[in-house]
């Protein structure tokens, strides 16, 4: 298998029988990913999922190639704010084109510290995960949120909307075709 499409849940593709589903939040994101690729040995990871947008501007389906763990918080110890301590890798950034992700354990309903375009519950593991298994990562938001108070109804009632979305997308744009 040359391409692994994976998502958080199945609800975020519906009608898309060839998406994986990895689960909720960074853990099982990076466990489950890491699961799959051991399997099918992809060349290349595309992932697909429902964001919040803290840039307002955001709409649709955006492409994010910055990723940032934005809930990593050992600031007291004179860590940077989204950076593992004695890791080495604070980010994650495929392409310099597309916009930020902060991937966090928990669902944004209120401002954060960390300076992204987008924040979601599972793209900086899976990316991660990705980066060192050399496989090229592709990641792909749908803004069903704006990360405020409204969050969590908005979030409820986009995902199908999100689904009908992607499956358009993919067929537009060939990523089934992708090398």
């Amino acid at each position: 298998m040359d391409k692994l499409f994976l998502a958080a849940i199945k609800e975020e593709t519906v009608g898309m029988d060839y998406f994986e589903h990895v689960g909720v939040g960074k853990i099982n994101a990076t466990y489950n990913s890491l699961k799959l690729i051991n399997i099918h040995k992809p060349k290349i990871v595309i992932n697909y999922g429902t964001a919040g947008a803290i840039n307002s501007n955001l709409k649709g389906i955006v492409e994010c190639t910055k990723f940032y763990q934005r809930d990593m918080d050992v600031r007291v110890l004179n860590f940077e704010l989204g950076e593992t301590p004695y890791d080495g890798i604070k980010e994650i950034i495929t392409s310099n084109l597309g916009y930020s992700c902060g991937s966090g354990d928990n669902f944004v309903n209120k401002s954060i510290d960390m300076n992204v375009d987008i924040v979601d519950m599972e793209a900086y593991a899976i990316a991660k995960v990705c980066k060192l298994e050399n496989i090229e990562f592709k990641c792909f938001k749908y803004i069903s949120d704006n990360a405020d108070k409204n969050a969590d109804n908005d979030w409820k009632k986009n995902l199908k909307i999100a689904a009908d979305a992607f499956s358009f997308y993919i067929d537009k744009k060939n990523l089934k075709y992708l090398p």
